[in-house]
């Protein structure tokens, strides 16, 4: 049995999961489940029952504000107070919110407190994902540091938007819209003990850091942009990588419908595509290591991205009412935007040290995308309509494929490998 067990753990090993925070990863995806159901049809539901398109981005955008700051903060948090209190704090926040937001604001749509109720929601999840990946941050070895990362936003990527699409898709046919939602605090919970409870692993941060040093972290985030404006450079870049994301639930569910899609059909789609882009996400993390970070990042992510997703956008039209086509024009899309993994490892390899810094920055990145996709939406779909607003969203991810051009390692190398480990975050 003992031979066994070393060998599972050899095994994990290998594959570039820390064994001893195994369960944790098994929590995360849980947790980003009970996240992610709401996000491919709240809002068709909300404009369905007689809410503006406006009004829905406009929630979605103060949601996308809550979680670019609690991304900023969830780093120096995670290091402050330790990863498990940081992540407890994010699902009490989590749960809060929910409740208020089913309990109260749905039911008689009461716009004022469900902006209120959904932001205070929008600090639950990066205080505990993005908490957890600090944890793997300081477990894993510098070789190992890439996949470790890589396997965090496999489990992050398919909970939200791969399990908790097809959960959802079952969950409103069977339970209706507001159960399913409050279905949703059983998930986080669940992913709770996984990551918490049993989760026995102890954290432990730099030696020699205090309280006010850790709080310095946030102010050198702000500083590293400007002694290296690279730093900077994939910060914008890691906002485009998934502006998309967070701009297609807004609109693309009703211009589905439009075209003879149905809600579940949608949710199938959308959940299928971003199977893909976990798969891909592992995928483009050892095509970066060959073709180089910032050629996979520039020309897979961005170029790729800009094509695929007006090919998107216009498959119904293309391929009029075939599911199947235009669910693999929407794979096509999910895999590329998997071509953004590198930007991990690229630009904290950027620094020789405050790398921890740069973690800051690709966590405001990662947050503010959530906040910016909506908002495009918000203020153009009333201009420009549907067409408009993709042309935009094609349109970045051009702009992150120059953005990129010019963020060169210091060695010129393709890529940099250190034996420490370093503080990496960002990805699909």
């Amino acid at each position: 049995m003992k031979q066994e067990l070393n060998s599972d753990n050899s095994l994990l090993s290998r594959a570039g999961i820390p064994k001893q925070l195994a369960w944790g990863y098994l929590g995360i995806m849980i947790f980003m489940m009970g996240d992610g159901v709401e996000q491919g049809w709240l809002s068709p539901y909300l404009i369905g029952r007689g809410m503006t398109i406006q009004q829905s981005a406009s929630l979605f955008t103060v949601y996308g504000i809550t979680i670019a700051i609690s991304s900023w903060f969830s780093g120096v948090l995670a290091e402050g107070f330790g990863p498990k209190k940081t992540m407890l704090m994010g699902l009490l926040l989590y749960i809060i919110g929910t409740a208020g937001f089913v309990g109260y604001g749905l039911p008689d749509l009461n716009f004022g407190m469900m902006l209120i109720t959904y932001a205070i929601r929008g600090f639950g999840y990066p205080l505990f994902a993005y908490s957890f990946l600090v944890w793997i941050t300081y477990r894993s070895p510098g070789k190992k540091l890439g996949s470790a990362v890589g396997w965090f936003w496999f489990v992050f990527t398919g909970g939200l938007n791969v399990f908790g699409a097809y959960y959802s898709s079952w969950a409103i046919e069977h339970l209706g819209y507001l159960d399913t939602l409050w279905s949703s605090i059983f998930w986080v919970l669940l992913g709770a003990f996984f990551a918490l409870v049993l989760n026995k692993d102890k954290f432990e941060a730099s030696a020699g850091k205090n309280t006010s040093t850790k709080a310095e972290e946030l102010a050198k985030g702000l500083i590293i942009m400007k002694e290296e404006p690279k730093v900077l450079l994939g910060g914008i870049v890691r906002i485009i990588n998934t502006t998309a994301q967070f701009a297609f639930p807004v609109f693309l569910p009703t211009y589905m419908a439009a075209h003879g899609f149905s809600t579940t059909e949608w949710l199938q789609i959308w959940g299928t595509i971003f199977t893909a882009n976990i798969a891909f996400n592992l995928i483009f993390g050892f095509v970066g290591d060959g073709f180089g970070w910032r050629n996979t990042v520039m020309w897979f992510g961005g170029v790729g991205c800009a094509i695929t997703t007006l090919l998107f956008y216009y498959s119904p039209v293309l391929f009029g009412s075939s599911f199947w086509m235009v669910m693999f024009c929407g794979i096509l899309w999910g895999a590329l935007l998997a071509g953004y993994v590198p930007l991990s490892a690229l630009v904290p390899s950027l620094v020789k040290k405050d790398k921890g810094a740069a973690m800051a920055v690709l966590n405001l990145g990662a947050g503010l995308a959530v906040f910016v996709g909506p908002a495009i939406v918000g203020i153009f779909i009333g201009s420009l309509g549907n067409e408009g607003v993709v042309w935009i969203l094609a349109g970045l991810y051009v702009l992150s494929a120059i953005l990129t051009r010019f963020i060169t390692l210091p060695d010129n190398a393709k890529t940099a490998h250190s034996g420490e480990p370093a503080a990496v975050i960002a990805a699909t």
